[in-house]
């Protein structure tokens, strides 16, 4: 490298991001590997962390894809010169290295996929958190903790359908793909303009969130036998309208924000939680107030084998990014498109920033 230090979008002192021209070039750590960034994509926890747990002088950014350029001990997946997708999570209070809004950015082994050829920097950059996410809120508990092969019902007839909230959103998308070839049949809520988008990611029904009879139209689609919610859009109207679409005998519901409980005891026979994506790392989640989280070891195991298995999938072609919005100045403009995020600007595609010339 011909400079040892590099650009990147950090906390700033006084909140939101700042750009540095001097950060230094991070060193892998064992399990990890420097690359090169090409491309970001931006989501709406770059947002909230930024307004509710900034870091001064900590990197920003989850989600890029890039070229490694050196390994750290322990690597024996990757070598210089391969192109990954990677999840980070930046503005870290625990390590200000870690981020992706950066010229160079650190990928933990487990937690990273080759990109395969004919995909591009940027749309491999705009999957890995959706990944992680959709991946724990599925597979792992305080997630559905469903079995990543599904086993069928006695009656081979009877489906074992998954309800996605927000299908049309980048979690949503990859929740469907990932329920689909788990073998479940996912069922989404959308607005109507979106139902051939999410079909064409593997929901098998599409219903209309705006509609008052939503919650008891997928009843009634599910012969009173949903058990499992996915909700990625976390709010009062939709989590009532999951709690009326779960059959009479109670299910699970799991969310990605903290659950209003005006909602949550209406119904004592469904078991309701809610997820932080960064527990995937096995490290605590040093965020104040309820989002902070313990280490989770499991966590991290499950990642491995999650990221070994998304690997394999974008290799077949089974899985495929969200719709992108591909958006121009680089680093320097990433903080109006996290503000187009934080006041809701910003729907059905997801927004990724090249950093370099593909």
């Amino acid at each position: 490298m011909a400079s040892a230090v590099m650009k990147a979008l950090v906390g700033g002192e006084s909140g939101g991001y700042r750009l540095a021209d001097d950060m230094d070039i991070p060193v892998p750590k064992p399990g990890m590997m420097l690359c090169r960034v090409h491309s970001v994509a931006l989501s709406p926890y770059d947002a909230k962390i930024v307004d509710f747990s900034n870091t001064p002088g900590a990197v920003g950014g989850c989600d890029f894809a890039g070229v490694v350029v050196g390994v750290g001990e322990g690597v024996t997946r990757f070598k210089e010169g391969d192109r990954v997708l990677a999840v980070t999570f930046g503005l870290n209070a625990s390590d200000k290295t870690a981020g992706a809004f950066a010229e160079y950015a650190l990928a933990t082994e487990d937690l990273s996929c080759h990109v395969p050829e004919k995909m591009s920097f940027a749309q491999a950059s705009s999957m890995g958190l959706g990944i992680a996410t959709a991946g724990l809120a599925l597979f792992q508990a305080p997630g559905l903790n469903l079995e990543m092969s599904c086993t069928k019902p006695a009656d081979e007839n009877a489906p074992l359908f998954v309800l996605v909230s927000g299908g049309a959103s980048g979690t949503g998308t990859m929740a469907i793909q990932l329920l689909r070839v788990a073998g479940y049949m996912p069922i989404v809520t959308c607005s109507p303009a979106n139902n051939a988008l999410c079909e064409s990611y593997g929901a098998v029904a599409c219903f209309d969130y705006r509609s008052s009879t939503c919650g008891a139209d997928i009843r009634e689609y599910t012969a009173n036998n949903l058990v499992f919610v996915f909700d990625c859009v976390t709010d009062a109207s939709t989590m009532r309208m999951c709690y009326e679409a779960i059959g009479s005998s109670g299910g699970r519901y799991v969310t990605l924000e903290a659950i209003t409980t005006v909602v949550k005891y209406t119904r004592r026979d469904v078991r309701t939680d809610w997820l932080m994506t960064p527990t995937i790392t096995g490290a605590p989640v040093e965020i104040p107030g309820s989002y902070g989280r313990p280490s989770t070891p499991e966590h991290r195991v499950f990642g491995a084998e999650l990221f070994l298995l998304a690997e394999k999938l974008l290799k077949e072609g089974s899985i495929k990014n969200h719709p992108l919005d591909i958006k121009k100045g680089g680093l320097t403009e990433i903080p109006t498109y996290v503000n187009d995020l934080r006041i809701g600007n910003v729907r059905g595609k997801r927004m990724v920033v090249p950093l370099m010339a593909a």
